[in-house]
């Protein structure tokens, strides 16, 4: 394990027991770590962990909890003020994220990927490239598998695409990409970082730990990052090899980005012109669901920000919009989506963010209309569209009051529409 430190007989906190945090807690077991997990959901399936040894705990711990321990690895979903994690800090105990972890215990080459929109198409996009030139590649972190999950199953020779979220970037230490990939920086999980400033400081620690052998892709005129790497910058209007089958100019911005990533791992410009081509996309992003009547229905559930749904409204803005908006908010203003609608679309609203977002739609003269669950919202909006019209969903806040994640979310909105008669 890199940084001189044995984890055999070490005594291991994971806080956390989600897909990341089991994930950690599998791959400390096999290296012969004495791990005890912690989550505060009584109702988790832990089967597994109790099975391999894992000591669970589930429900409210004491901050004492953190007494004994050699390390704690903290899953992105858990905040750094919670209990047991600031016990852990106020007595000295190392704290690592599931991707600090899993760096350390792989030796393979990362090409990291973060930003507040185009992760996933990014990294999804980086991994079509890589496979179109024939290497061997892995996508994991925030989408697909957990890094530790990787941990003794790949080639040391297998690049791994990591998608980075600000969570997963708050607690590493020895990260360190060899490609490390920033797309965009706009407020997003201001309920969780309090300010952009501090979100921001979480999205440049990709680039801490980079040397001069490295390299850092970032949109043309950004600032200074930190770390040592080459600095390649992008932008959407970059001559590329091939123009991008999706649509969008955020889609050119996030093809450019993998295109300069990828020149740097060596791909060819082939294998790139390819993969441009021929990657449609991925689910809950821009997903074009069905037509039916001559109405587009468009499943945008991953746009969990305001940043990410005005990406959609201007992919989709040669049509009138019945647009479906809300769920848990996000500290955010709403007035930017307000006034990228026009008078002829309309919004249907629902979860908590509901009375927030029509405060903004009123002021800027938008119609709305307060429907409070995801199904009321499409029957409502399938009434009202026309030949032409365009359905979306790009609610513009997360999903955790309705929906266990985004994905449920774009799940039901894709069963509600092939249920349209």
């Amino acid at each position: 394990m890199s940084g001189g430190v044995e984890l055999a007989g070490k005594r291991v906190l994971v806080v956390g027991l989600a897909r990341s945090g089991k994930a950690a807690a599998e791959a400390l077991v096999a290296r012969d770590a004495e791990v005890v997990g912690v989550d505060r959901d009584e109702a988790l399936d832990v089967g597994r962990l109790r099975e391999l040894g894992v000591e669970v705990r589930l429900g409210r711990e004491e901050e004492t909890l953190a007494q004994g321990f050699d390390l704690v690895v903290k899953s992105p979903g858990v905040p750094g003020e919670t209990s047991v994690v600031a016990g852990a800090r106020a007595l000295g105990v190392p704290i690592w994220s599931e991707i600090e972890l899993g760096a350390r215990l792989l030796g393979n080459p990362i090409l990291g990927v973060t930003g507040t929109n185009g992760k996933t198409t990014t990294s999804e996009w980086l991994g079509a490239m890589f496979r179109a030139a024939g290497r061997p590649v892995e996508v994991a972190g925030n989408i697909g598998r957990p890094l530790t999950a990787l941990a003794g199953t790949v080639d040391e020779s297998t690049w791994i695409v990591c998608e980075l979220s600000s969570f997963q970037l708050e607690d590493v230490e020895l990260l360190r990409p060899r490609i490390a990939v920033l797309l965009n920086l706009e407020p997003d999980h201001l309920d969780r970082h309090g300010t952009f400033e501090w979100y921001v400081d979480a999205k440049l620690r990709i680039f801490e730990a980079q040397t001069e052998d490295d390299v850092a892709v970032v949109p043309r005129a950004f600032g200074p990052i930190p770390g040592a790497a080459r600095r390649v910058e992008f932008s959407a209007d970059d001559p590329l090899p091939a123009e991008p089958a999706l649509p969008g100019e955020h889609n050119r911005e996030n093809a450019a980005a993998a295109t300069a990533a990828a020149r740097a791992a060596a791909i060819p410009d082939k294998a790139i012109a390819s993969a441009l081509q021929s990657f449609l996309g991925v689910p809950h992003r821009i997903e074009a669901v069905r037509e039916l009547h001559g109405v587009r229905y468009v499943n945008d559930s991953k746009a969990t920000n305001v940043a990410a749904a005005l990406r959609a409204i201007a992919a989709l803005r040669d049509s009138p919009l019945h647009l479906i908006l809300g769920g848990l908010g996000k500290n955010e203003s709403y007035s930017p989506l307000a006034n990228a609608l026009e008078s002829g679309d309309h919004a249907y609203l629902i979860g908590d963010a509901a009375i927030e977002i029509a405060a903004a739609l009123d002021d800027a003269g938008i119609f709305f209309t307060h429907c409070g669950v995801l199904a009321d919202a499409l029957a409502g909006a399938s009434d009202s569209a026309d030949p032409g019209d365009v359905v979306l969903l790009s609610p513009a806040c997360a999903s955790f009051d309705q929906f266990r994640d985004f994905e449920e979310r774009g799940d039901e909105f894709r069963r509600l529409v092939d249920e349209l008669s």
